[in-house]
């Protein structure tokens, strides 16, 4: 997945439509998606503009503003109001570099089952557009239950 400001939305894009049992959209449908799961997540996000607010760093309209723009990164925030969007769990795993294993850093939507996306932050890089604070997020799995379905294909780089 690129990262070029959207790949969060990419990433969850791609982990719904598996969970859905339906094939990877092609990068121009991705693309589209991914826009339109942009403009779900901010219309939740103003929805619930009492509860979310008090943590922003910025001032929430102006947040509000930034986060429509297809090229500004998602973080935390975007993935909690993604769950809610899609009514399903979004888990967020990284690479522990001393073990070499996966690490659950956080969980969003958990109310809404056990059939999980499953986001693999690829720690912070650098970007043009953002400066070096940025999360990179790709799709890394699809946990069905009690049993993981892992698929080979981890969509960015380690």
């Amino acid at each position: 997945i690129p990262g070029d400001g959207s790949c969060l939305f990419r990433a969850v894009v791609q982990g719904s439509c598996l969970i859905k049992g339906m094939p990877t959209p092609s990068e121009s449908l991705q693309k589209k998606l991914a826009d339109e799961l942009r403009d779900k997540v901010v219309d939740e996000l103003i929805k619930r503009r009492k509860d979310t607010e008090w943590y922003l760093e910025d001032k929430f309209d102006r947040y509000i503003c930034q986060m429509r723009k297809s090229y500004v990164w998602g973080g935390e925030t975007e993935l909690l109001m993604a769950s809610h969007v899609l009514k399903m769990p979004i888990t967020v795993y990284m690479l522990d570099k001393k073990s070499s294993n996966l690490k659950i850093i956080a969980e969003y939507g958990q109310e809404y089952g056990r059939i999980d996306i499953r986001q693999l932050c690829n720690g912070y890089e650098d970007s043009p557009l953002m400066g070096s604070d940025n999360l990179h997020i790709g799709v890394l799995a699809v946990r069905q239950s009690t049993a993981s379905v892992y698929l080979r294909s981890v969509l960015c780089l380690l």
